[in-house]
């Protein structure tokens, strides 16, 4: 009842159910053409109409507008369409009628519209690739990565968590050892005061960067800017960035509340209407209008110092005039996304020339209080949230306490938000995560005040996505690799496969405790990996810290914690013995290290097309990134990697590991 009524059904009770149905039926049948139609490789393709049989006489005009801009006009007789069946809805006739269109469609989203004398329709016509972009020496193999959370990776020139300056480091670093890519967490824009949400998968919009990542002191303006400069030299300052950087954990708030005192001075500092970086400014601001928007939401949001469903109306229904909100503050963010957009794009071009392509994310969802959902709110269903039910890794199953988005309204707008989403991350990347893949088939709903486990399935139109997906792809030239973990519906991998999406190969999740079969078989079109940012780190599993901390967190009781115990000390030793046998280990090698290494040899032997490698296992850390299923029991999101850069990128375990993975990938 809850899911359907975040559908749109007209209901209060259960007893409405048979006129919200009927009312459903209707529409459906007096919906004369799909709001989407795809054409999978630019084929012809035979539009089904469906008419009141009192409507289907006369001719159509059609007329097919390409993305382009250029137009295509035909007319056609309804008598001489090819009939697909007729249907009798309570006494009233349809029929079903086909409409051949235009062979040879280019790729892209083109625009169809009908005309008759009684009725006229329209849609959209996604001409897509089947498949998604595969680089040409992709048949190869051999390729391998990184990864590394940029808040994770600091170093002794920053201010406590990376920056975009030590992602080029890293870059470099890797290329230099023959990495093929560099994998990081999304990189959206975050909330770092109020709302506080610094989880990389609640941002407050996939349709802008963190501001957090900037380099400050790198910012052009700087070197004019004395006031700046004076702030940063100051005792206090650098006393509290030293503190930052001494900190085993990043604190999300003090680093943001430093870099923004600079970066408004470095905002205000840049008033020149003549000088060429003003311009530069002003050019940019102006040909992304949504960051305009975006801006004035933020700084909205300061001005009240709360989120957007507090705020009072009009601005909390999206309408925000001049005098809402401060304007020095929509400068500042307009400013600091134009450094950000500069600063990565120095990144990507730093890639190019070292070799490894950036691996990105794209979260599933984005926070409650996003500006995306405050600005797309009919996208999304905002009673709901999406989550996943019990699973053995997850007993009470999950809410991720995001919005999803509305599966029939996304169709009706054309699937403009999805595209934009996409096309932001895919201008950075040479490889792509699409977060939780199996949300383009089925999302998990969590209906407002219900449990997990008192969720639904809400299927998705996965075919128009796969086609906005596999165009998009190609157009920026990016691979695509789906995170197909946990709860998998049998038809999702086929459809990854049929569309060369690459799935997601997991070690972790690939062990048994059979001697004979002690890892299962590796998929070649998948990203293999010894674990993920969500599960335990190599050391951790090895030593079980984590069915530990579940215990500890009440997620297991003390029997099935034994039973875990029990069957993972079967399982070490049935992956050393397969590790002997295939002789990637040494007779008298049992510890850690050693199996690391090993694991870290198959995978690098194995058909998967691409390898990613944890810089974190190469020096047996211990603790996760992140602990699913907790907030604040947990520092999720927030533990710096144990070494700066400068120690690890010398470090000989780590060079002498990277070195061997290359070696064997080639």
């Amino acid at each position: 009842m809850a899911a359907l009524k975040g559908l749109g059904a007209p209901l209060g009770t259960i007893q409405d159910s048979p006129s919200a149905l009927r009312e459903r039926t209707i529409a459906s049948w007096n919906q004369i053409i799909e709001p989407v139609i795809v054409a999978w490789e630019g084929e012809a393709v035979e539009i089904e109409l469906q008419l009141p049989a009192h409507r289907a006489q006369g001719s159509i005009e059609c007329s097919l507008r390409l993305e382009s801009g250029d137009v295509s006009r035909w007319a056609v007789e309804l008598g001489e369409m090819s009939s697909a069946g007729t249907v009798s809805i309570e006494g009233n006739l349809y029929l079903r009628r086909r409409l051949p269109m235009p062979a040879a469609l280019p790729w892209g989203y083109h625009h169809l519209s009908l005309e008759a004398p009684a009725w006229s329709a329209g849609s959209m016509v996604i001409s897509a690739p089947l498949k998604a972009y595969t680089p040409p020496q992709w048949e190869h193999g051999g390729l391998w990565g990184m990864f590394l959370p940029l808040y994770a990776l600091h170093s002794q020139r920053s201010w406590g968590a990376g920056d975009f300056t030590d992602f080029e480091a890293l870059i470099g670093w890797a290329g230099r050892l023959g990495a093929t890519a560099v994998a990081t967490l999304p990189l959206m824009a975050s909330f770092l005061d109020e709302p506080f949400a610094p989880s990389p998968y609640a941002p407050a919009s996939r349709l802008l960067w963190n501001e957090l990542f900037i380099d400050v002191p790198r910012v052009p303006e700087m070197s004019r800017c004395p006031e700046a400069r004076a702030l940063m030299a100051s005792p206090q300052f650098r006393e509290e960035v030293q503190a930052l950087r001494t900190s085993s954990l990043v604190d999300y708030r003090k680093q943001m509340s430093l870099k923004r005192k600079v970066l408004e001075i470095l905002s205000n500092s840049l008033s020149d209407a003549t000088s060429d970086r003003y311009r530069e400014f002003r050019l940019f601001v102006q040909s992304h209008p949504r960051l305009q928007d975006y801006a004035r939401f933020r700084a909205t949001g300061e001005r009240f110092g709360s989120p957007w469903p507090a705020w009072p109306s009009p601005l909390r229904d999206g309408v925000i005039k001049q005098g809402d909100y401060s304007e020095a503050a929509a400068r500042y963010h307009e400013y600091v996304q134009w450094v950000a957009h500069q600063q990565l794009g120095s990144v990507k071009a730093k890639a190019s020339d070292s070799g490894p392509g950036l691996l990105l994310d794209l979260p599933i969802g984005v926070h409650p209080d996003s500006y995306d959902v405050w600005r797309e709110r009919s996208t999304f269903v905002t009673d709901i949230s999406a989550g996943a039910p019990p699973d053995p890794f997850f007993r009470k199953g999950q809410n991720w306490g995001f919005p999803p988005l509305h599966p029939e309204r996304i169709r009706q707008q054309g699937y403009g938000y999805f595209v934009e989403c996409l096309r932001h991350v895919l201008s950075q990347s040479r490889f792509l995560r699409l977060d939780h893949v199996m949300g383009l088939h089925r999302l998990f709903w969590v209906p407002r005040g219900m449990e997990p486990k008192e969720g639904i399935y809400v299927r998705y139109p996965a075919e128009e996505l796969y086609a906005i997906l596999a165009l998009e792809s190609h157009r920026h030239q990016t691979v695509i690799i789906g995170e197909d973990l946990g709860t998998v519906p049998p038809y999702v991998r086929p459809a990854m496969a049929r569309h060369k999406v690459q799935r997601t190969a997991v070690l972790q999740f690939n062990l048994s405790a059979d001697p004979s079969r002690a890892i299962a078989a590796i998929c070649r079109d998948s990203l293999a990996s010894l674990n993920t940012h969500d599960t335990p780190t190599f050391s951790g599993y090895w030593h079980g810290l984590d069915f530990q901390d579940r215990r500890d967190l009440a997620l297991l009781n003390e029997r099935e914690a034994q039973q875990e115990y029990s069957w993972r000390e079967a399982m070490k030793e049935a992956l050393a013995s397969f590790l002997r046998r295939r002789g990637l280990l040494k007779d008298a090698a049992s510890d850690e290290y050693a199996i690391l290494r090993a694991c870290l040899a198959f995978l690098s032997s194995g058909p998967g097309r691409i390898l990613l490698i944890n810089l974190e296992d190469l020096w047996l850390e211990k603790h996760p990134q992140n602990v699913p299923g907790t907030v604040d029991e947990r520092p999720n999101w927030r533990r710096k990697a144990q070494h700066p850069f400068e120690v690890f990128s010398q470090m000989p375990g780590v060079l002498d590991a990277l070195r061997e993975v290359d070696s064997l990938r080639s």
